[in-house]
Parts: C-alpha cells; sequence; structure tokens
C-alpha cells in the first residue's frame, strides 16, 4: 500500500471541496462516489477500495474527491440538501484544481448531468449499475415504488430504529458483507463520513432524482457495465440508458456487488483500460512474490519546526537521493514516494533488511531518525503499481515501527534463517484491516 496522496482543496461557489490525485497516465479520470458517503482519506484503510484505485491509477491519472457535505469537504444545510445540479458543478470546480481540461467521468448517477451540462469537458461516460432514476414511476416500471425509497431515506440517521431497513452492506457489497474487518470499516467510515442528517438529506435526493430529460444532451461515449445479479439495479435501469443514449456500450459483468470495488472487481477494471486506451493488461493483474519495504521519517513535524523550512528541505532532499542510492546498492526498486516515505520492492528479503538498516545509517548522520517495515508475500502486479494484502501487512508493520527500527514479519525472519540476522521478538499485533493476529519482530543484528 502506498501513502495516502496529498489532500487538496477546490474552492466551489460557497465552499471547498476535498480531493486528491493519484498517478500520471495520458488520461484524466474523475472517480465520482455518488452512492456511498464515506470519506477519501478513509481509501487507505481498506484494501479492496484502496486497489481498485490505484489499479485504475496504473492507466489514468485518477481523480477522486469528497461530494459536498461528506468528509474533508465543506458541509451543507440537510435543510438545503445538494441538488445533482449543484454535485456536477462541484465535480467541475475539482477539474479546475486538479488542472484537467477534459476528463472521463466514473460513477453511477451524477456523471449524466456532468456530462450533460459540460459537454466539452467530458471525453467518456463510465457507469457501472447506473441509472438515470433509480424509483419505479408509471412510464419506468423498474425499481422500488417511491413509498418505499421515502422509508428508506427517512430510517437512514437511525437504521436500529426499524427492522424493515434492509443492511445496506450485504445489498451493495454482498461479496465482503460476511467479511468482519470489512464490516467493521464500512461502519467506521460510514460514521465519519457525515452527519445523519444530511446522510438522509442526500439520499432522499439521490431517490428522487430523474435525469432521463437530460439523457439526449450527452455526446460522449460512454460505457454501461451492469452487474444483473445484484439484489438492487435490475438491468433494464443500464439497458434504458444504452436505449437512449446516443454513443453507448453496455456490457453485463458477473457478481452480484453493486459498489465497484468488490466482487470480480478485475472485470471492471478491465472494461474501463479497454474502453479509455484501447487495449487491456487481462483480467488479473500479475503476481509476484515480493518483499515490500517501507521508510518514515518519524517526527517529521516536530523536525522541521526545529531545523525550519529551508533547512529541512535540504534535509529531506539530501534523504531521498540517500534512499535512492541505498536502494540501487541493494537492487531494490522505488514503488512510490509520499512526503518523507518511501515504498519499494525487493527480491530478496536479506538484501531489503540491510538495506533498511543502511537507509536508518546515513538518515542518523544527516540527523534525521527513520524507520522502516518489510513483510514477503505474493503481490499483484499492474504496471509500475505493487498491490495487495502483502503491501498492506507491510505498511501495517511500519507503523508500529520506532526511530531506528526494522521492524518485519515472522514470514521474514523464516525465509532470512541460516543468514545471521537475528531477531527480537515485539509482540502479536492486530494489524488494521488485517484479519488474524501477526508476529513482528525487530532486526538486532547481522544485517
Amino acid at each position: 500500500m502506498a501513502e495516502d496522496p496529498a489532500i487538496q482543496y477546490a474552492a466551489s461557489s460557497d465552499g471547498y471541496l476535498a480531493f486528491q490525485v493519484l498517478g500520471t497516465g495520458p488520461i484524466d479520470l474523475l472517480r465520482i462516489d455518488d452512492i456511498t458517503m464515506m470519506s477519501i482519506d478513509s481509501i487507505v484503510d481498506e484494501p479492496h477500495r484502496d486497489r481498485f484505485d490505484r489499479c485504475l491509477a496504473s492507466f489514468a491519472r485518477v481523480i477522486r474527491f469528497d461530494r459536498r457535505g461528506i468528509g474533508l469537504s465543506d458541509g451543507h444545510s440537510p435543510a438545503a440538501p445538494l441538488t445533482v445540479e449543484q454535485a456536477a458543478r462541484d465535480a467541475l470546480a475539482v477539474l479546475d484544481a486538479a488542472g484537467s481540461r477534459r476528463a472521463a467521468v466514473f460513477g453511477a448517477h451524477t456523471p449524466l448531468m456532468v456530462a450533460a451540462t459540460c459537454a466539452d469537458r467530458v471525453t467518456h461516460v463510465l457507469m457501472l449499475n447506473g441509472f438515470a432514476r433509480i424509483g419505479r414511476a408509471p412510464d419506468y416500471p423498474w425499481g422500488p415504488a417511491p413509498d418505499e425509497l421515502a422509508r428508506w431515506a427517512s430510517q437512514v440517521p437511525d437504521p436500529s430504529a426499524s427492522a424493515d431497513v434492509p443492511d445496506d452492506l450485504a445489498m451493495l457489497v454482498p461479496s465482503l458483507a460476511g467479511d468482519p474487518q470489512f464490516r467493521a470499516h464500512w461502519a467506521r467510515a460510514g460514521r465519519r463520513g457525515t452527519s445523519p442528517a444530511v446522510a438522509s438529506a442526500q439520499t432522499s435526493m439521490l431517490f428522487g432524482s430523474d435525469l432521463r430529460s437530460i439523457l439526449p444532451a450527452i455526446v460522449a461515449p460512454t460505457l454501461l457495465m451492469h452487474r444483473p445479479d445484484n439484489g438492487f439495479i435490475a438491468r433494464e435501469h443500464g439497458q434504458f440508458l444504452a436505449q437512449h443514449l446516443r454513443d453507448a456500450t453496455y456490457v453485463e459483468l458477473p457478481g452480484t456487488d453493486i459498489l465497484y470495488y468488490g466482487d470480480d472487481a478485475d472485470a471492471v477494471l478491465d472494461e474501463v483500460e479497454e474502453f479509455l486506451t484501447g487495449s487491456r493488461k487481462g483480467a488479473a493483474s500479475e503476481r509476484v512474490l515480493a518483499t515490500v519495504l517501507f521508510t518514515d521519517v518519524v517526527q517529521s513535524t516536530e523536525q522541521l519546526v526545529d531545523a525550519g523550512d529551508r533547512h529541512w528541505h535540504i534535509l529531506l532532499d539530501r534523504h531521498d537521493a540517500m534512499v535512492r542510492t541505498q536502494l540501487a546498492r541493494f537492487r531494490g526498486k522505488e514503488v512510490s514516494t509520499a512526503g518523507d516515505s518511501f515504498f519499494a520492492v525487493f527480491d530478496s528479503p536479506a538484501s531489503a533488511i540491510r538495506c533498511a538498516r543502511a537507509i536508518i545509517d546515513d538518515a542518523t548522520e544527516l540527523g534525521i531518525a527513520v524507520r522502516t517495515g518489510i513483510h514477503t508475500g505474493e503481490c499483484e502486479v499492474r504496471g509500475s503499481d505493487y498491490s495487495g494484502i502483502a503491501v498492506h501487512i507491510g505498511a501495517r508493520i511500519s507503523a508500529l515501527a520506532g526511530p531506528g527500527d526494522v521492524f518485519v514479519s515472522s514470514t521474514v525472519r523464516d525465509l532470512v534463517a541460516g543468514s545471521g540476522i537475528t531477531f527480537r521478538d515485539r509482540g502479536r499485533h492486530n494489524l488494521k484491516g488485517i484479519p488474524g493476529e501477526w508476529e513482528v519482530l525487530a532486526v538486532s543484528s547481522g544485517a
């Protein structure tokens, strides 16, 4: 898991919107999370959500943001809820702040409004389980009845108040509903995402929105992906869009999830990549056994205060050059860097340990304290990005380390047996987002 990208802010008509940019690909892709209400700063905490966006970023420059009223963006009054038109204007403000002149737009509903109102800014529209409206109407015989949708929206602030409210996780991502770690993340991120009143207001807006009248104004090529086995958004929603958009491709995918990152996410990624680039790398990313190394400057804020801005930036430049020198010396591959942190991979766990020790020693000479974490496991490789549970484990182990520490998993210890490297036990730990307890050790000598 690479470090979470920096939070930036876009000025909209009456407030600020938090956004992040991942990747440097030639295609800009604005991802709009228009069904759930979880902040972008919670994505890095959950491997499935994080992996999906980083895979997108292997072939596109991904821009994601918190909608108004969600997460780190400015709020709105529940009495004056956000409209789809305002949501579209906010999306364009984010594109402006991210320096994007034209972009593909990916979501389930709002991309239709963005594409209709600003055709010159939208290159492609991509939708998974998309819809022009969600509820049934006399001339639209699909979806729940209006009174059923109104009841669900009214019970969003306190789902426990009625036994009739469906389990939103089981409905939206059933493939992950039985995972206790994901369920805990879902509950935690949802509580932090927005207030109950705003959640109810935004749900009502989504349930009451009807964009059928604007479909003729959409000229961008549109990819309509649908999982017909999901239990809430029938395939007829997607087929309706395909019949009423002038340049639409309709594709049915396996799985039961409404959201993109759960069941068979690779099928979604492949369709998106081929639609945007003309080719796909394959349904499954390459899987390799690799040793991951994370390094991080400890107490950087305090050190910045002590050193002053100019001197600290000089130190960081020297630190970055030193880390890259040691990576080259020990045949490590830099995957990403963010601020004062590095993520690298190695073919050999012993080489990773020796590189970590060299980085710590050189950093000490610079007057900087560094901590490191190492794990070996199977990683998914898509483009130049490494992802998967093994990467998350390495990052979590690094976060446990202190200044000057090289923390490793028991897997690394077992693999370097006989090398002369010795370890001290640092106990068993629950790693955030990772099932089970993990034995953690500190390198003591021999590196």
